[in-house]
């Protein structure tokens, strides 16, 4: 079987032999029922193969479609001039380069339709283009534009830049409303939605799908579509790592599924994390390390973000929805680039919950903030944490916590102001990372810190304080009876008391009972 892994060409994908995920059914839909649409999903969650499809479709190659579900929806087939508009390939690090991109597209349809004299700005000229099209096939256009947003992306460091390419875009896409007449269908994607104030704001007939129940598995890949179609990849993946089907099911659930675009819909697996998965028979983190999430975290640090709301993220639709509020909150894009994901829904209040999709996002993301909230030396993320593992495995609390002073003793650097809040956020990235290898129970409430271990052989539990001393924390584990739901367990009991400086920004005081 061959897995279209980074195949982004629908033809490309059809005429040589690679496995599709039929999505056609959502494109004749989509194509039917409305005119103006426009799709956020994560990066590598295979819009362009969607945009690539529509295309196909609007120019009538009707051969690519055999067997896919559209070959019996669409009954005429007929053929439009298809405007695609690719936003990937460009580097947007100038006032120029955004230009070049949208002059380089202009041009080339230019050559084969003319261009007018008075059509001396990118809109005009785009204006211009659609008209012409339109008049000289007899049909009107499709214009399909993937990753609309890159230039405003790669520039969200940079304001002064962000805003020029702001500007640009949104009197460029102006046109797809000045253009009606001429336009038979519009399909953009990104991964933000920039706001109605802003790119949107002429485009008030565009449709948003992005959190539409209808459209939800658009992209991505369903439990169902998993047994349809990769029934031989999962008996691999199985075969390959000595696991029953069942557990390799179960396996990438936990890693790969749990992707949610509306309140009301099932989850969807990450398509090129399975795809890879399939193809190699391993589990490896692959979406993840296509891209890393440095300016993100650098939002976190921004605006002193405390890191167990993550996944306590309680925001409405409109604030989800939008990246505008990027001064206000680092939240909705996070959830936008698919760090996060709907995990409940107040219909009373129109509220969302949100949380990590699934195992490979949520220990990459953390792994990924470790560097960034504590001194991990010379050692890499998978060693540091390593470390702490097998000193609680082995019963070595006085090891692991020398670690965790370690952990804290070059803080200055790190910490701008509130130490116990880079206290209590570092301590959320050791216990998230701990957690997928021990047991662990974390409750954070009032400034105190307690934490629950459990290993094969070993019960631990820890008390910190602020700046009172590892007898008082300990002497807590006694009179709130910590201990007592382990009384019948087999498993050794040991008990840490630990104090941290408010002052010297460090852990300066433990103690150990056993």
């Amino acid at each position: 079987m061959k897995y279209p892994i980074g195949i982004q060409s629908f033809e490309s994908l059809r005429t040589n032999g690679y496995v599709y995920v039929d999505k056609t059914a959502y494109i004749y839909k989509l194509a039917t029922e409305g005119k103006y649409y426009f799709l956020s999903r994560p990066r590598r969650f295979g819009k362009s193969l969607i945009v690539s499809t529509m295309a196909a479709y609007f120019r009538g190659k009707r051969e690519l479609f055999k067997g896919l579900a559209i070959e019996n929806l669409e009954k005429e087939w007929p053929s439009y001039p298809v405007l695609y508009i690719d936003l990937n390939t460009g580097k947007y690090d100038s006032d120029d380069s955004l230009f070049h991109v949208l002059n380089d597209f202009l041009c080339k349809q230019e050559a084969v339709y003319g261009v007018s004299p008075s059509e001396v700005t990118l809109e005009l000229r785009f204006k211009g283009l659609i008209e012409r099209v339109a008049q000289q096939t007899g049909r009107p256009v499709v214009i399909l534009v993937d990753e609309y947003d890159k230039p405003m992306l790669q520039a969200i460091n940079n304001k002064d830049l962000q805003s020029k390419f702001r500007a640009t875009l949104k009197a460029f896409y102006s046109v797809l409303k000045t253009q009606d007449e001429y336009i038979h269908f519009a399909f953009l994607t990104g991964v933000t939605k920039f706001g109605k104030v802003s790119v949107f704001s002429d485009l008030n007939n565009l449709v948003d799908i992005s959190m539409d129940a209808r459209y939800q598995a658009i992209c991505g890949i369903t439990e169902k579509e998993m047994h349809d179609y990769f029934e031989n990849g999962i008996r691999y993946v199985a075969e390959i790592n000595g696991l029953t089907i069942e557990e390799t099911l179960a396996k990438m659930k936990r890693r790969y599924d749990g992707y949610h675009f509306h309140q009301k819909s099932d989850g969807v697996y990450n398509p090129f994390s399975l795809l890879n998965t399939f193809a190699k028979g391993e589990f490896g983190s692959y979406w993840f390390e296509t891209g890393t999430p440095t300016f993100l975290v650098q939002l976190l640090q921004r605006d002193k973000f405390y890191l167990p709301d993550l996944t306590e993220q309680q925001v409405s639709a409109d604030f989800l929805n939008s990246i505008d509020s990027i001064d206000e909150s680092p939240v909705p894009i996070i959830y936008q680039s698919g760090y996060l994901t709907i995990k409940g829904y107040d219909s009373e209040f129109q509220v969302y919950t949100l949380g990590f999709p699934n195992e490979e996002v949520e220990e990459g993301f953390t792994n990924f903030l470790m560097p960034y909230y504590m001194n991990t030396g010379s050692e890499s993320g998978p060693m540091f944490i390593r470390n702490f593992v097998m000193a609680l495995r082995q019963g070595k609390p006085e090891a692991f916590m020398k670690r965790m002073q370690v952990l804290f003793a070059d803080t200055d650097y790190k910490i701008v102001g509130d130490a116990e809040l880079y206290f209590q956020n570092a301590f959320y990235v050791v216990t998230k990372l701990l957690g997928f290898y021990v047991d662990v129970e974390r409750t954070i409430s009032d400034g105190r810190i307690d934490m629950i271990a459990k290993t094969k052989d070993y019960i631990y539990i820890f008390e910190f304080k602020y700046d009172k001393d590892a007898d008082a924390a300990l002497q807590q584990i006694e009179d709130k009876g910590y201990a007592k739901p382990f009384a019948a367990d087999s498993r050794k009991l040991i008990k840490v008391g630990v104090n941290f400086s408010r002052q010297h920004r460090c852990i300066d005081d433990w103690k150990v009972v056993e």
